[in-house]
């Protein structure tokens, strides 16, 4: 191997390094709506760029995210954050990118996000989205557990819960009142 190549790949390692830096610190904003969810666990971050011209030793970052419904008003919410999140960790220049296509869909949604919302008393989405050319049964009706006692024995009160991502349902065992995350 000869020198040209040691430092190419000595860049593209540091460049990965930044990369991953700015990954970092824009996984963590938490979702305006659901504080106990992450942009990343909502799978709304698609993806960060890291770019020279910084100041102060650290890179310019772009952060692009996907709301999860193209009228989602915590989009302004988030844009915000993540601009002081990237501000706390010293980077003078940070600009986000909302892109809504391909449309988000709850299938981008991690396993632990899907987790973190049944501990928080908020039933995860049940099953997979059509989007992507997803083949197979189609569901003709939904089974929502209830987050505090498992059952299956819910009902739908509305269509539209606390947000427009969320219905809200009512077990009809324990008689508790939650928000179903819906599958879209």
């Amino acid at each position: 191997m000869d020198t040209m190549d040691r430092t190419a790949q000595a860049k593209t390692a540091q460049a990965k390094t930044a990369q991953q830096a700015a990954w970092d610190v824009a996984a963590c904003v938490c979702d305006p709506e659901i504080p106990v969810l992450t942009i990343a666990d909502l799978g709304i971050l698609r993806s960060v760029e890291v770019f020279d011209g910084g100041a102060a030793g650290k890179p310019a970052v772009q952060v692009t995210i996907t709301p999860t419904y193209s009228g989602c008003p915590a989009m302004d919410a988030i844009r915000d954050d993540l601009s002081a999140a990237f501000a706390a960790e010293g980077y003078p220049r940070a600009g986000v990118v909302l892109v809504l296509a391909p449309a988000w869909t709850t299938d981008w949604m991690t396993d632990a996000g899907r987790a973190k919302l049944e501990e928080y008393g908020i039933a995860a989405p049940s099953g997979h989205s059509g989007a992507g050319g997803h083949s197979g049964p189609v569901r003709l009706a939904l089974q929502v557990k209830c987050p505090q006692c498992s059952s299956l024995n819910t009902k739908e009160i509305t269509r539209f819960g606390s947000t427009s991502c969320k219905a809200l349902y009512v077990c009809q065992d324990c008689k508790e009142p939650f928000d179903y995350f819906k599958v879209l």
